[in-house]
Order: structure tokens, then C-alpha cells, then sequence
């Protein structure tokens, strides 16, 4: 069984919600951090419940979406152990994890259609990442940040 913590701002929220029900129950559970309307939020703090239910391992993995994808993707990664990517495509999803071991997947909701979202969302759960090369170059980057 795949948890993925998920959340948007107020941008985010309809492909939040178009995400959640492209999956069945019995392969993915979702714990939803909101936002739970289109009422107007601050993204940060809805990247923070996501990065917290990622470093404490209460999911597989997080799924951020705001308008553009960039804020959320700023907000995560500023957060202590989060490698967010953000991500337009299964070809990017699938980079992002097997390359990078991207941990949370960032979407831009005027970027792409909900369609796609759906798609990039499954490639990103079945991807691994392949460690070898990939994880020297992610080693470098997480020194990097314990010096920051």
C-alpha cells in the first residue's frame, strides 16, 4: 500500500481533489493536509505538513501543488531532508525519482491538465531510485545543505 501525503494552496486545490480520486483506496491512501477550499492560503504552510509527514515517515512520499508549482517546490526544499521536484511530466516524474530520489513530487496546477496530473502522480509512485552515480551526486547535495 502507497500513503502519499498531499496538499495544495488555494490554486492546487481542484487537481488535489481530481488526484485523489484517479486512485483507488486499495492502492493508495492519501492523508490529506489541505487545503480544503479555494479560499486564499499561504503555500508555505501547507509545504511544511507535507515535508513533516515525509521526514517522519507517515507516507511513501508528498505531493505539493500550487499554481505554478514553484512556491511549493521553494517551501519543501527548505525543509531539512525534502528533495521536492517539480515536475510537467511522466519523463520528469520518472527522472525525478530514479535520478535525483526526489521524495516529493511538485506540481504546477496552470502548468499541467488533470489528465496528465494523474499520470505523472503513478509514474512517480512506481519509480525507484537507482542509487550508483545518482546517489554520489545527491550525497553532495545533502552536504550542502547540512552546511547551509
Amino acid at each position: 500500500m502507497i500513503i502519499i501525503s498531499i496538499a495544495s494552496d488555494h490554486k492546487g486545490f481542484i487537481l488535489k481533489e481530481k488526484i485523489k480520486k484517479c486512485f483507488s483506496e486499495d492502492t493508495i491512501q492519501f492523508i490529506d493536509r489541505g487545503t480544503f477550499s479555494e479560499e486564499s492560503v499561504d503555500y508555505p504552510d501547507y509545504a511544511a505538513l507535507v515535508s513533516d509527514d515525509v521526514i517522519n515517515k507517515r507516507c511513501s512520499f508528498g505531493i505539493l501543488i500550487c499554481e505554478s508549482g514553484i512556491g511549493m517546490s521553494i517551501a519543501a526544499n527548505k525543509h531539512k531532508g525534502i528533495l521536492a521536484a517539480y515536475v510537467i511530466n511522466e519523463k520528469t516524474a520518472s527522472s525525478a525519482r530514479r535520478h535525483n530520489n526526489a521524495n516529493i513530487l511538485v506540481l504546477g496546477a496552470a502548468i499541467i491538465n488533470q489528465d496528465d496530473a494523474c499520470k505523472i502522480v503513478e509514474t512517480f509512485s512506481r519509480e525507484n531510485f537507482e542509487g550508483g552515480r545518482h546517489e554520489r551526486r545527491i550525497n553532495k547535495v545533502c552536504r550542502i545543505e547540512e552546511n547551509n
